[in-house]
């Protein structure tokens, strides 16, 4: 338990105690102590996700290439270790439709890329270029 010295006042309604008032240095320590619980809660939450494979994480250098504008479909096709012509049988297209759109020589249609994000298994957002 945390110990801490406190010069608390305690404002009294009919007889009972209705509000503590403190420092205001005190007060933004407690701030700080409940984002921190926060942040550990979140933590937590997040490990058991991921120990339940409810949530996958993303390698960092993919992370980094796909910030520095490489073309997203073919980033995960690597991540998942498949080859263009397979993702191209998975989804029912050419090789060469899969490496227009690997080289951002072509614009996927909506149901191309939810076929994309189901062969890939990720959000059709990872997919596709967000503007600044």
């Amino acid at each position: 338990m945390l110990q801490m010295k406190s010069n608390v006042q305690i404002l009294q309604t009919k007889g009972k105690p209705a509000f503590a008032v403190v420092p205001i240095a005190e007060y933004r320590r407690l701030l700080e102590l409940d984002e921190d619980a926060k942040d550990a809660a979140a933590l937590h939450r997040a490990a058991k996700r991921l120990a339940s494979g409810e949530e996958a994480t993303v390698p960092a250098d993919v992370v980094d290439r796909l910030l520095a504008g490489e073309p997203p479909t073919r980033k995960w096709r690597e991540v998942r270790g498949l080859t263009a012509v397979a993702l191209a049988q998975r989804v029912g297209v050419t090789p060469a439709h899969i490496s227009k759109l690997e080289t951002g020589k072509g614009t996927p249609s909506l149901n191309l890329l939810r076929k994309l994000a189901r062969a890939l298994d990720v959000d059709i957002d990872m997919l596709v270029g967000h503007e600044e």
